[in-house]
Order: structure tokens, then sequence, then C-alpha cells
């Protein structure tokens, strides 16, 4: 059985913040961010937008594109590092916005490799004959997170949604994928307060622990290390030689990660999906916002060959190759 993308959208608040934007309010120059992070501007979500939100509007953008009804969707999966709330699941929520009242509905967090691995385990539903239709969404009001004082990682991310439909296809669809993770290097990329390690108290608030906490260096050497070791993994395991990938759709980090990794690998930058310039890091949406430009731009061709790989906290990684086929 053959699993694929039948339907895609995506959704980037409409709002702009340059880097001369933030010069304002932070200790940060537009050279500055350009050059350690390639970002000219992101987008943020408006106050009264949460992740949800964002997420309804990709998923109908892609049930339209798939010519599917809210009714015909099974389950709803969101891989999402920035949920409305810790609980009910934002997919939950997603599945009421868009009137998906046959769907079961659950929430993946892996960090930014969150839509891939949703991707993956979603396909597993549906080659084991439990289920038809998949909607899988990656959204982020990741920007949320983020200490507006602190320009490590308060210049590096944006907000935003893409979803795919998954379901069953004649030709092409998913060839193979790879997920991983090393827990010993959890601590270089935490929220570490508002769980039930660290609750919410007057402590947290003076620490101000409620917003992410990054150690850069040590993230970027594993982000370079695993675009590459988790790329030939995936490739080497679905049989598919590097020269027969069209499309390196990689996670939205950091330039000088994504031309780092792609250099090791040895893919030319013209087979290289780049909106990190446009859109900043916007973690596990990065992915299916990426894919959908490529589509809605007339790019990607019938047996196309998309290789996909993401990383991010925990430390996780995770890579799709697909065959574009729609």
């Amino acid at each position: 059985m053959k699993v694929g993308i039948v339907g895609l959208g995506s959704y980037v608040p409409e709002r702009v913040v340059t880097n001369a934007d933030l010069e304002k309010v932070l200790d940060t120059t537009d050279e500055w961010i350009r050059t350690r992070s390639g970002i000219i501007e992101r987008r943020f979500a408006r106050e009264d937008q949460a992740t949800s939100d964002l997420a309804k509007i990709a998923a109908e953008r892609a049930l339209k594109d798939a010519n599917l009804s809210p009714y015909d969707i099974d389950l709803i999966i969101v891989g999402t590092n920035s949920p409305d709330m810790l609980y009910p699941a934002t997919a939950c929520l997603v599945q009421d916005k868009i009137g998906a009242k046959n769907a079961a509905a659950f929430d993946l967090q892996a960090g930014c490799p969150g839509w891939i691995y949703a991707a993956t385990v979603g396909a597993q539903f549906i080659k084991s004959g439990m289920y038809k239709n998949i909607l899988v969404i990656g959204a982020e009001v990741i920007t949320r997170m983020m200490d507006s004082t602190d320009r490590g990682t308060y210049v590096l991310f944006g907000d935003g949604a893409g979803a795919t439909v998954l379901s069953t296809v004649e030709n092409g669809g998913f060839i193979s994928s790879e997920l991983y993770a090393d827990g010993s290097l959890a601590q270089y990329l935490t929220l570490p307060a508002g769980g039930s390690r660290k609750p919410f108290s007057e402590e947290v608030l003076k620490e101000r622990t409620y917003f992410t906490k990054m150690d850069g260096q040590e993230v970027f050497k594993f982000s370079v290390r695993e675009i590459s070791r988790i790329s030939k993994k995936v490739l080497d395991k679905a049989n598919v030689p590097l020269e027969s990938v069209d499309w390196f759709i990689p996670h939205q980090a950091n330039l000088r990660i994504i031309k780092a990794g792609a250099q090791k690998l040895g893919i030319p930058m013209e087979k290289v999906v780049v909106t990190i310039d446009k859109f900043g890091n916007s973690s596990a949406a990065s992915i299916p916002v990426a894919l959908d430009k490529i589509y809605r731009e007339g790019k990607l061709k019938n047996s196309d060959k998309v290789l996909m790989v993401s990383f991010g906290a925990g430390m996780t990684s995770g890579a799709i190759i697909m065959e574009w086929s729609k």
C-alpha cells in the first residue's frame, strides 16, 4: 500500500516583522541577524491568534486542495511545540474549528521535526488499514515562547502553519522515513518552566524561565551533523541515490546550517528550498510551509523526489524521502 500527500495548504500571519523593526527593541542590527541566521523578516501572529487558528486556515486550504470535506477526515495529528494550552490537545480544537466530526485527534510534540514525526506516524495508520484520510499539520505560534529581551533567540523565530492530507495513492508517495532522538543533549534547547518539573511561580517569573533557553553553538553542531547523517540513512534505507533527489527541504533554522548541511551532503543549492529569509524559523511548521511554497509556485513535478529533513529540541531529528505524485 502506497501512502502519499493528496492535499497541501499553508498559512503565515500577515504581520511582517523586519530586522529593522527588531533593531528598535533589541540590542541588535540587521547585519548581525543576516550574517548569523540569513533572516531578513519573519511573521508574527496577531494577539488574538493562537496555534489552532493558524492550523485551521492551513487545514482548510489542504482539504480544498485534496477535494475532500472535513467529514472525510478520520484522524488529525498536530505537530506543535506551542499548543494553545497544555490540554486539551490543539488537534481537538482544530477538529472543532473545521468541523471534522468523524476524526480522532491528538498532538505530537517532537521539537522542530514535529511534522515529519507526525507524517510518519500518520502513514502507519493508513498502511495498517485503520484509517483512510489523515490530516497532518505542523503549526506554531512559537514567538510567544521567546524572550523579547534575548536577541539570541527572539530574532530567529516566526509563526506559521502547514497542513497535509495523507491518503493512499496509486503512484509515488512516501518511500521511506527515519526518526531519531538523543535525550542526552536535551539541555541545549528547552523551555524550562510551565510543566511538572518547574510549575509557574514567582521564582519562574523572576528568572524568565517560562521562555525558551538555547545553547546556540551546541544546537548548531548537532544540526549540521544530523542533516547529513539522517539524510544519508533514509536514502540508503530507501535505496534512492543522492543524485536522484530533485528537491531538498531542510528545516529552516539557520541559513548557515542549511548551507553547511547541503555542502556536507553534496547537494547543490539550486535544489535546496530556502524560506528562512522571509519566514524565520517556524519550528514544526517550516517543512510543510516550504513544501507548499514550491507546490504553489508550480515547481513540484510528478515523479520529483523530495528529501525533507528536520532537527530540534530533544534533541530530535527526522527525514522523509518521497516521490511527488498529485
